[in-house]
């Protein structure tokens, strides 16, 4: 039986040796521009004991990296709670059958994604200073994570609303034919299926909010660049500094990607398994009056 794709056609013997020449200069490509990217760097003495000395001092890493790696992990966790919290509420406004209540959430949504977050940090940062809406120590803080609620909540609003939506409306008029009612229809049928389906869209998003933090620099707050620019100028290291921060930051997206995957296999597995069906016992529970769907 021949294995050859419906899709395409299996490359032949020159298209292979075409796409392996191909592969090779990449390769050289990557590695000539990381060689040459390394020899400027040491040219100019970036690599020397001295300018990487500071980040085995424990005092270092307590004063500076420690207090803005926690500001970065803080703003991060409370934007993407309160992101997915009003990301889902706007998603389903968006889908109600009341025209006013679509027009309203989808006008909220297009407004919240087409303001700059950086100018929404500064507005909100000065807003809340003129009006002491927080302690002053909170500022800052307050600001970045309200700002990045605003926009991520209206991008993760249109993510959910495309991922109910891609579901097949058998599920729906399944659910209506029971006499589910809407919020039942949506809680136990629609989001537990939707949510498979825009998980790797929604780690995206999360991890774009964990970059995002960053933007807080601007508005003095304490979080891992910043941080890593003031021992760049503290200890004449900026690029070092740097250097640091983008493996710190790295290694907590792809940290926070891990664990989305691993999310994502789980509940593919439990609903091959059949275990992507459990919300069915509680949908029988509310089947409409008289009817008995529970017996075989």
């Amino acid at each position: 039986m021949s294995s050859a794709s419906v899709l395409f056609d299996a490359p032949g013997p020159r298209a292979r040796l075409r796409h392996n020449l191909y592969s090779v200069l990449v390769v050289v490509a990557l590695v000539g521009g990381g060689w040459w990217l390394y020899d400027a760097f040491a040219e100019k003495g970036q690599f020397t004991a001295a300018k990487w000395k500071p980040f085995v001092d424990s005092q270092v890493w307590e004063t500076y990296i420690l207090p803005g790696l926690q500001g970065t992990l803080t703003a991060a966790v409370l934007a993407i709670i309160g992101s997915m919290i009003f990301g889902m509420i706007f998603g389903i406004l968006r889908l109600s059958d009341h025209a006013w209540v679509r027009g309203a959430a989808g006008t909220v949504v297009e407004l919240a994604r087409a303001i700059p977050v950086l100018i929404l940090m500064i507005f909100l940062f000065k807003v809340f200073g003129v009006y002491d809406l927080f302690p002053s120590d909170r500022l800052a803080l307050a600001a970045v994570v309200i700002a990045l609620i605003i926009y991520n909540s209206a991008v993760i609003a249109e993510i959910v609303r495309a991922g109910i939506k891609s579901l097949p409306r058998g599920q729906t008029e399944a659910a209506v034919a029971l006499g589910l009612r809407k919020n039942q229809l949506m809680r136990l049928i629609l989001l537990p299926q939707a949510v498979t389906a825009m998980l790797p869209a929604l780690v995206s998003q999360m991890v774009v909010v964990l970059k995002d933090t960053a933007l807080g620099y601007q508005i003095t707050f304490v979080e891992l660049v910043r941080s890593g620019a003031q021992i760049g100028a503290s200890f004449s290291n900026p690029i070092p500094a740097l250097i640091v921060v983008a493996v710190i930051m790295i290694s907590l997206n792809m940290a926070l990607s891990l664990l989305a995957t691993t999310l994502e296999k789980r509940l593919r597995s439990r609903k091959k398994s059949g275990g992507a069906v459990l919300a069915a016992d509680s949908i029988l529970t509310d089947a409409a009056p008289g009817v008995d769907i529970t017996k075989k």
